[in-house]
């Protein structure tokens, strides 16, 4: 059965996908770096080996993503809010709303009933409701990013945020630390903050049910129980949200196979 490969090059992580057939057959997740060409081809390798596989194995690949364009092995490119609706839905047909909440900048996208991309919004400009928001943070608090989220469920009292900016809520986040306030309280207090910032993307794209959160932040586990309190409905997050949008590059590849 043919393989296909699925790139999905981001400005703070690259991603890639095996499929064989229907099934994944190996993934990737590896930071980018600042040569996105050689962050593609890298992902790319990584994914190969786990799969057992060689470039020569591949049918077809998909690039997307913002180095999607420079991957030079690609067959063709794609853009990466395409491929993250073919692939969440293709993970959760039911979902018609995705929040994608990236290293640099988050987005909300709607589906149509079928799958299709049928509008979407993003937030480039501000840092406040991206990854980066939750760097700034663990950097304050002298922790690990990938710890913040089962701490912050610890708060008693959620520290409030007077600013959605992630560069004035840094000097704010100490002044609280002066304050007395834990890092459970400030971490929960984030969390809200940027899911005030990610639901506002929701509404002006039109909220739909069922809703579905990606990329990095949907695996800090505060940010995604934030988001559903802020929603009122509950978020689904794939087993491994990084790789929504490589996933969705393979399928297209296999597709145009």
């Amino acid at each position: 059965m043919a393989h296909v490969l699925g790139i999905d090059v981001g400005s703070g992580y690259s991603k890639a996908v095996i499929l064989e057939g229907n099934e994944i057959r190996s993934y990737a997740v590896m930071p980018s770096g600042g040569d996105y060409r050689e962050a593609g081809r890298a992902v790319a390798r990584v994914a190969l080996e786990k799969a057992n596989l060689s470039q020569g194995d591949i049918a077809r690949t998909v690039a997307a993503g913002y180095g999607g364009n420079v991957v030079d092995f690609a067959d063709e490119t794609s853009t990466d809010i395409s491929c993250h609706a073919i692939g969440i839905h293709y993970l959760f047909p039911s979902v018609r709303t995705v929040m994608d909440v990236g290293a640099q900048y988050s987005r909300a996208i709607r589906l149509h009933d079928e799958g299709k991309l049928a509008n979407f919004i993003m937030n480039e400009k501000c840092a406040g409701g991206s990854g980066k928001f939750l760097q700034v943070a663990a950097r304050i608090l002298g922790m690990n990013v990938s710890d913040i989220g089962e701490l912050s469920l610890k708060a008693r009292k959620a520290v409030e945020f007077t600013t959605g900016c992630a560069v004035f809520a840094e000097s704010e986040a100490v002044s609280r630390i002066s304050e007395g306030a834990t890092p459970a309280d400030i971490l929960a207090g984030i969390h809200k903050a940027m899911a005030s910032k990610i639901v506002t993307l929701v509404i002006r794209v039109g909220l739909t049910p069922d809703c579905a959160v990606t990329g990095g932040g949907a695996m800090d586990i505060g940010l995604v129980k934030a988001i559903a309190a802020e929603l009122g409905t509950d978020a689904l997050v794939p087993e491994v949200p990084q790789i929504t949008a490589a996933l969705g590059a393979a399928l297209l590849a296999r597709e145009q196979l």
